[in-house]
């Protein structure tokens, strides 16, 4: 059996849950991490941000549940099938996971409508590379373009069984166009025609209104208890 070494945080204030201590554990970074080895421990209820490999370990809670999507068993509703057909216009582009300028851009402008205030609406080049990008997994950076407008961008890693949906942000003159849950939609879309089982959407908080639309996308499964089950029986 594989060991992997790990080191834990220290508490910190959670930023999902008022009130509530967050921890996590993190895979230790002499650790030479692949996108292998990655597809294993996403599976196991891990996340990455930039290079970091990690999971909750919160104290005496655990409201935070790793997601994900079977594709194959996926049907759109009526809200996402209004989305699919509102975006038809949308040309998708696969770029590299690299600093673009104009991502950077639009990012800033995201962070700065959602979270007016915060470090990461003011974020530097080198944060925000730090953050998305990667040195060891197979990351694209997904461009939506409407109508010569850079719409949004998706960050998506692409595992061994599946997609996983890191990082989505877009205009905020478009939200009209709900270009978060087109962005989910094409990536359902993309496992299923390079025939890939499933799309890993993070953590998800039954508590946590931010989350709420993760659910929206069903039949959602869950990894509790050591196993991924059905969030509709579970929870």
């Amino acid at each position: 059996m594989l060991s992997i070494p790990v080191y834990v945080t220290e508490n910190h204030s959670c930023g999902y849950l008022e009130g509530n201590l967050a921890r996590s554990i993190f895979i230790h970074p002499s650790v030479p991490m692949d996108t292998g080895l990655y597809s294993g421990l996403i599976d196991k209820g891990f996340r990455r941000s930039g290079n970091d490999v990690y999971a909750p370990h919160c104290p005496g809670c655990q409201a935070c549940i790793a997601v994900r999507l079977p594709v194959e068993q996926f049907q759109m509703s009526r809200a996402q099938i209004r989305c699919w057909k509102k975006n038809q216009a949308v040309i998708a582009r696969i770029k590299p996971a690299e600093f673009d300028p104009v991502h950077y851009s639009l990012y800033l402008k995201y962070q700065q409508s959602r979270h007016p205030g915060s470090s990461m609406a003011d974020s530097s080049p080198e944060e925000y590379i730090r953050f998305l990008g990667s040195d060891w997994c197979r990351t694209h950076f997904v461009e939506f373009w409407l109508q010569g407008t850079l719409m949004a961008v998706a960050v998506v890693d692409e595992l061994e069984q599946g997609v996983s949906a890191v990082y989505t942000f877009f205009d905020p003159d478009y939200a009209q166009y709900s270009p978060g849950t087109w962005a989910v939609l094409w990536q359902i879309e993309y496992a299923v025609q390079e025939g890939l089982d499933y799309v890993y959407l993070g953590y998800w908080i039954k508590a946590c209104r931010k989350m709420a639309y993760k659910n929206n996308f069903k039949p959602l499964e869950g990894f509790i208890d050591d196993e991924w089950v059905s969030i509709e029986n579970a929870i």
